[in-house]
Formats: C-alpha cells, structure tokens, sequence
C-alpha cells in the first residue's frame, strides 16, 4: 500500500494542476531527485509554473504514468481520480517524519516537517501539509487535507474529503464523517458528523456542506 517512490531516483512524475498546491509538490520532487516530466493543466491561460513550461490538456483519452494530482481542492481530486487512467503514485519530502508502520495509499502528497506516527493508515489523493502531526492509529480516508500545523491526537479517525484546517486540534479517538469542514484553530473535543462545519473552541456546527462529492 506504501508508495516507495520517493525513495526512487531518477523517475519521472507527471503532475496535473498548475496551482499553488502545484509549486509545493515541485519542490518536493526536487528535493527528492525526482524528474518532472510533464505539469498538465486545462487552463490554456497559464503557460508556465516555476520555470517548469505547462502542457494544456483535461487528460480526458489519456493514460500517464507517475500521476500525482497537483490540485488542493478535495472534491476536484475525487473527480479527477474516477476519470483519469493513470498510475497514481505518492511522495514525501525528505524532511517529513514518516514512521516504516505507517501505511500510505496512491496519489498522497506529504509535505516537509509533517509527523506521521506509528500504525497510521492514510487513503488514496490526501495532502498531509506541512508541519502537521498525526499520532499513532490514526485513520485518514481518501481525498483528505490535513492543513499546516493541524494536530491529530492517537486513533483519530478523520473521513473522506475532509478538511482540517490550519492549526486545528483533534484530541484522541474522535471520529470525523466525511466532507467536514473543521476551521482554522479550532479545537474538536466532541465527534463530528458528516458534512459539518465547525468553528472556533470548543468547535461547533455553524452550518452543513452540501453533498455535492458523492
């Protein structure tokens, strides 16, 4: 289930969005040895991201190798991975913490100076941005973002397409549904249901996403 291909030197990945999100995974290739070898994007207004020339495509018909999906929006990932063909792989920069217990799907992006702690399982298409900490059995589903400096105590499980915003604190073995949205440095104390959103400490509903990523 753990990609090994940042450990791999000299292959060539393929990312697709040219965004902000886009210039973080770059420099984790560089720092990884790792040879960009096409960034794509539909976008035919953007022609280069950090001296790295765009290829306009919606990659609809066809099939890449070394795929890291290079967008920060939750739902749009999801989208992309049910339509594209390709060979999703996963990466981490070398200054992240990541225990050899751990498990990490296809497609998870994993940023400098993040902690991944022992017996963590982490899905499919999640950012673990930087500087985050996920403790010991936890359980992240796919197309999550844990955002900078966001805090998971020991067996924290968090669901699909959830985001946890910067700064934010979860205490142990609290269960996050899917496409919650937690904001930034709020402190969750109590479970959390599908598609909520919560502020502020201790966090608490304000509203309810729409299930619009299913």
């Amino acid at each position: 289930m753990q990609s090994q291909l940042s450990l791999l030197m000299e292959t060539k990945v393929n990312l697709y969005g040219a965004s902000g999100h886009c210039k973080v995974i770059i420099d984790i290739l560089h720092n990884n040895s790792l040879i960009i070898e096409n960034i794509y994007d539909d976008n035919s207004s953007k022609k280069e991201i950090l001296s790295y020339s765009i290829t306009h495509s919606s990659l609809k018909g066809l099939k890449i190798d070394n795929l890291i999906l290079s967008i920060g929006n939750n739902g749009i990932r999801k989208k992309l991975a049910s339509s594209v063909i390709a060979n999703f792989v996963s990466v981490s920069h070398p200054k992240a913490i990541v225990s050899k217990f751990s498990k990490i799907d296809v497609g998870t992006v994993i940023m400098a100076s993040a902690v991944i702690n022992s017996d963590v399982v982490i899905g499919k298409h999640c950012i673990i941005n930087t500087a985050s900490i996920v403790e010991h059995d936890c359980v992240i589903e796919d197309f999550a973002h844990i955002s900078p400096n966001a805090s998971l105590a020991g067996g924290v499980y968090v669901g699909e397409g959830t985001q946890v915003g910067i700064g934010a604190i979860i205490i142990q073995q609290i269960k996050i549904g899917k496409w919650v949205t937690i904001g930034a440095g709020a402190v969750v104390i109590n479970d959390i249901p599908d598609y909520a959103v919560v502020v502020g400490n201790p966090a608490r509903i304000i509203k309810y996403n729409q299930a619009e990523n299913e």
